[in-house]
């Protein structure tokens, strides 16, 4: 389910068309890691121009027509479409550095001389030099790495595969002094200081590539990771503004998901700063107010969401009992505030419907909160909401799903003609919801998270943090972080013969900072209690936890 056309903010542009290219990453080891053979662009060049880059370039049909020449060596897992890119990459690699990765009948040392020899004459057809030569490109040495699609928002586009592969023996790198300048050797996590400190000019995809690199010790361990990796890392980036600069951002971090919502043609229009002074449209009748309540537990704070059209507004999660907050709410929706809904009772996200109530009259809708619910933080909502009904606003119907887990009155909306769910504390962008018993529940939890993987939805509004893409990935994602979490809980059992919460946290959350455990032991107990639940573990009366 996708949002409709009419309440996107902006009216579609279509980007431009990307052209087939291929890079490669030649490698070779030093003293202090890996290297990676690098040049600088000509400042007059149309796409990053003075930008050091990886050699290569666009797919052009002499590539695939050298594969059907036999003019190279494959490996059988090698498809023909991705033999075609690997092909350029080769190609442009000996074109822009007279670096050749060929074999045939001559040794390493003397195909060193053959490429030098051919890199003098290396505007002249590439394919028909190797071919009188007698040598086969070595396509079987060269090892898919990654898949760059060039940002929307750019007027000059490519969609490129990167390769990796061994710089060859016995050859130096010679630029052509025409696209291409200064090859130079780039050890990853030195570049990237480098370009921190504003003396190393690269691109979006290079800075990624280059923190990728960084990881591995050896180049064998960078070609390792490419050959077996059963899935290949794609990324089309996406910009928004963050301090006044225009930032670049993958799939994998926070603020992709609310520019794919926003911005889905790629333009460079929203603003991702976490600010509380003023509301962040998000669609044109869904709109974002962001409590000053900035924290460890509530991230930039608590998002109060805005959903309706004048005259008829509905306001979830009103947020902390702050005067400010508050009044930028009754600004916003006028006169024009029919309901008030809270996703559940902790203090982040429902004190301020009450003097919201007092202001605008309406009625504060929600579920009771219940017995192991703080009894300072009691909820009683004026009107108590069932699961699976429908609330409307405007033109758009909230359709409710009780969500236990995180608290056993937890509520998220779903916008049925958007495929957008509000989704409170029970789905967080950068963090996961802690469950804290006897009202939290982990096997709740994790009920509900099947239940939410059934409904239609794409994105994911959450009470902390931007907006979430991909909303069934994300499920499924979390479930599978929790299993994760319950083997090591089981591990943790299993390797001590048991143990007090205390003592399991450090082995069961040692992948978190001990000053978190506080908060972990909380999750740990949960996940015990689920445990125990299933009969699968059991707690003795001095606290000590084992394997059932």
């Amino acid at each position: 389910m996708t949002v409709r056309p009419g309440k996107r903010l902006y009216d579609w542009h279509e980007p431009a068309t990307p052209r087939p290219a291929a890079t490669i990453l030649l490698l070779r080891d030093a003293q202090h890691g890996p290297e990676v053979l690098m040049t600088r662009r000509s400042l007059k060049a149309s796409f990053a121009p003075g930008a050091y880059v990886f050699p290569g370039g666009v797919v052009d049909t002499a590539d695939a027509e050298a594969l059907d020449r036999g003019l190279a060596h494959v490996r059988d897992d090698q498809q023909r479409e991705i033999l075609a890119y690997a092909t350029a990459a080769v190609r442009e690699a000996f074109e822009e550095l007279g670096v050749l990765l060929a074999r045939g009948a001559a040794d390493e040392r003397e195909l060193g001389r053959i490429a030098a020899q051919l890199g003098e004459r290396r505007r002249e057809n590439f394919f028909d030099q190797i071919a009188t030569r007698g040598l086969r490109l070595a396509l079987d040495e060269v090892h898919w790495f990654s898949h760059w699609i060039t940002d929307r928002d750019l007027p000059k586009r490519f969609d490129a595969r990167f390769f990796v592969a061994r710089m060859p023996r016995h050859q130096e790198p010679v630029a052509d002094e025409g696209e291409q300048f200064e090859p130079i050797w780039v050890n990853p996590t030195i570049g990237l200081e480098r370009h921190e400190r504003g003396e190393f000019n690269i691109i979006f995809p290079t800075i990624r590539t280059l923190r990728q690199l960084s990881a591995f010790a050896a180049a064998d361990e960078i070609i390792e990771r490419a050959r077996t990796q059963k899935r290949v890392w794609i990324s089309c980036p996406r910009a928004g503004w963050l301090r006044g600069q225009l930032e670049r951002f993958s799939e994998d971090e926070l603020p992709y998901g609310e520019l794919e919502l926003v911005t889905p043609d790629g333009r460079a229009e929203h603003s991702l700063d976490w600010q509380s002074e003023r509301v962040v449209p998000l669609l044109r009748h869904v709109h974002r107010l962001t409590a000053p309540n900035p924290g460890r537990m509530t991230g930039p704070g608590t998002n109060t969401y805005l959903v309706g059209e004048p005259g008829d507004w509905l306001v979830i999660d009103p947020g902390p009992d702050d005067a400010g907050h508050v009044q930028r709410i009754v600004d916003f929706v006028g006169d024009g505030l029919k309901t008030i809904v809270c996703t559940h009772g902790h203090p982040d996200h429902l004190p301020g419907a009450l003097p919201l109530r007092e202001r605008t009259g309406a009625p504060m809708l929600g579920r009771a909160s219940g017995e192991g619910f703080a009894r300072e933080w009691t909820f009683r909502p004026d009107r108590q909401l069932e699961d699976g009904e429908k609330l409307r606003v405007g033109d758009s119907t909230l359709r409710v799903l009780h969500t236990p887990g995180h608290a056993e009155h937890h509520v998220c909306l779903l916008l049925e003609e958007d495929g957008l769910l509000f989704s409170g504390d029970h789905i967080l962008n950068g963090s996961t919801t802690v469950i804290d018993p006897p009202d939290g529940d982990m096997r709740a939890y994790v009920e509900s998270l099947e239940r939410l993987a059934r409904e239609p939805f794409e994105f994911i509004l959450p009470a902390h943090g931007h907006v979430i893409a991909g909303g069934k990935a994300e499920v499924a994602r979390l479930i599978a972080h929790r299993m994760a979490r319950e083997a090591k809980v089981i591990d943790a059992l299993q390797r001590t013969g048991g143990g007090t919460v205390d003592a399991l946290v450090r082995l069961a959350y040692d992948d978190v900072d001990p000053i978190l455990y506080a908060v972990a032991k909380r999750s740990l107990t949960a996940h015990l209690l689920k445990l125990r639940d299933e009969r699968r573990a059991n707690e003795d009366e001095s606290g000590r936890w084992t394997l059932a």
